[in-house]
């Protein structure tokens, strides 16, 4: 009896991933929810109190959906800082695939709408963008390192910068309709970061490979 309802928890939590980033926070109803998972009001209203607390177990869920997909991503092993940064947007770009509601942002999309409205769940969506940067932030730092930057920015300011650009990427998608448009700006990003951080010496691709050890 444990695992059915666990079971039927995921598959309310795996549909309201889609039916949200299709639809939105405001036009989706726990029935649309309970029709995509396949379950009952009845077993909605055991798992969740509310479209409210569904939303913010949503968000929760996609947070440690994707930090388990950029976790064990390929772009780790590059051997310079620099490198890892430009295959993370190269991945980035790389998951545009399928419809829209495919690859866009389930927290992007939500606090768009409810930002204003509903308090927890824009804290819980900001808690999955924000803690998703922040991965970002010691790559950031080794690049400018190693290009001997030293501005009135911080790594922090510019890892959260590369999410602000992925998310508008998003929504030029959803404006145009087409995920080139998406790619588009993240094309642009690469080509930023490409010149912020100047291509490392062989020496300083050295040094970042023993930081790594």
């Amino acid at each position: 009896m444990e695992d059915q309802r666990h079971t039927s928890k995921r598959k309310l939590l795996e549909a309201a991933l889609r039916v949200i980033r299709e639809r939105g926070y405001s036009a989706t109803r726990v029935e649309d929810v309970c029709a995509a998972a396949g379950v009952t009001k009845g077993s909605f209203f055991h798992h969740f109190d509310s479209k409210e607390e569904l939303a913010l177990e949503a968000a929760a869920y996609w947070d440690e959906r994707t930090s388990g997909l950029f976790r064990g991503a390929e772009f780790h092993e590059r051997a310079t800082a620099r490198e890892r940064l430009l295959a993370y947007v190269e991945m980035r770009k790389a998951l545009l695939k399928g419809e829209l509601p495919e690859f866009t942002c389930l927290v992007g999309t939500m606090v768009q709408e409810v930002y204003a409205t509903e308090p927890a769940i824009r804290e819980a969506c900001a808690r999955a963008i924000v803690g998703h940067a922040m991965t970002l932030e010691a790559d950031v730092a080794e690049a400018m390192r190693d290009a001997g930057i030293h501005a009135g920015w911080s790594a922090a300011s510019l890892a959260l910068h590369t999410q602000a650009v992925i998310q508008g990427a998003f929504i030029l998608a959803k404006a145009k309709g087409q995920a080139e448009a998406a790619a588009e700006s993240i094309n642009h990003l690469k080509q930023y970061l490409e010149l912020l951080f100047p291509e490392a010496t062989t020496k300083t691709k050295a040094k970042s490979r023993n930081r790594a050890a």
